[in-house]
């Protein structure tokens, strides 16, 4: 009985080994499972990723060019939006001008002009007073004064703007000359480029307004006004008269070219809209059996 207990041990004890064998493996099992799960997922992620950009690779490489965009209205007006942007940055950021006074003593016949340049971004702050040959006027050292206004938020604004849309256009014409089947293949392009013309339209009488109202201060504060603001003018002894400041009439051109952008990034929006999925017309008349409209290209 001994020994028919002590040999019957092992198998009690192979049998919880092999009940434990058996609670271990399913665990080991299921990581190994999930393990492979992730990696197949990861690998197919990939693979579709790289499908997606072997499919964009060949349509970008179908570049052919079509000049007949360019006589529709979507892409005439996109050169004429062009042309206008370059104006309108161009106008505003290249100017330079000057302020004039003629300051002269009451104590001597010393009569002489002095100047303050300014130009963009119109920091007036910045712009000091400039006597002839660096000296003194009536004892007063005019590098010490400077114009009144910063209004370099509203310039920068206008500019910064001005050019990005430029910029836009050109990648815009590209698409329509180069790639037009694509672009109208392509739901997400024309709804992009849409909303692109409607944010744009708002952007243009936005910075516009801004710059518009900029340059009525600046106006104001480089002309006659300023022989009130300067403190030394009004000094017993020194007597100032304004004499001139540079002519602005490029600023107003480009205030001009800004609302003309608006009008026509206004207009625009109507044969972008055209080619969207949201214009449902030209499929409505095809399904009743009518000639669809033409499109925009």
């Amino acid at each position: 009985m001994v020994f028919a207990a002590r040999g019957s041990c092992p198998s009690y004890a192979g049998v919880g080994l092999s009940a434990r064998m058996r609670g271990r493996n399913p665990s080991a099992e299921a990581g190994l499972e999930g393990r492979g799960r992730g990696a197949r997922s990861m690998a197919s992620n990939i693979y579709l990723v790289r499908q997606r950009i072997s499919r964009l690779g060949q349509r970008m490489s179908s570049f052919q060019l079509n000049l007949n965009p360019l006589k529709e209205p979507l892409g005439f007006i996109k050169v004429l939006e062009w042309i206008a942007s370059i104006f309108a940055f161009a106008t505003c950021g290249g100017f330079k001008g000057k302020t004039e006074i003629q300051v002269s003593c009451t104590a001597g016949p010393e009569n002489k002009t002095i100047t303050a340049a300014f130009g963009y971004p119109f920091r007036l702050n910045e712009a000091s007073f400039q006597a002839p040959q660096g000296g003194n006027v009536c004892g007063v050292d005019w590098k010490n004064y400077v114009l009144i206004g910063d209004y370099s938020s509203s310039a920068q604004f206008y500019v910064t703007f001005a050019v990005f849309v430029f910029l836009y256009c050109i990648a815009a014409l590209l698409l329509y000359v180069g790639y037009t089947n694509l672009y109208r293949d392509s739901r997400k392009l024309t709804m992009t480029d849409f909303v692109i013309t409607i944010v744009v339209t708002f952007l243009w009488l936005v910075s516009t307004s801004a710059w518009a109202k900029a340059l009525t201060d600046i106006k104001a504060a480089t002309g006659s006004s300023i022989v009130q603001e300067l403190k030394t003018c009004n000094v017993q002894g020194v007597m100032c008269q304004f004499v001139s400041v540079t002519s602005m009439g490029s600023l107003n051109v480009s205030v001009i070219f800004g609302f003309l952008n608006m009008i026509l990034w206004g207009g625009n929006a109507w044969f972008v809209y055209k080619e969207t999925s949201f214009h449902s017309p030209s499929n409505t008349s095809t399904s009743q059996g009518g000639i669809p409209p033409p499109t925009g290209i």
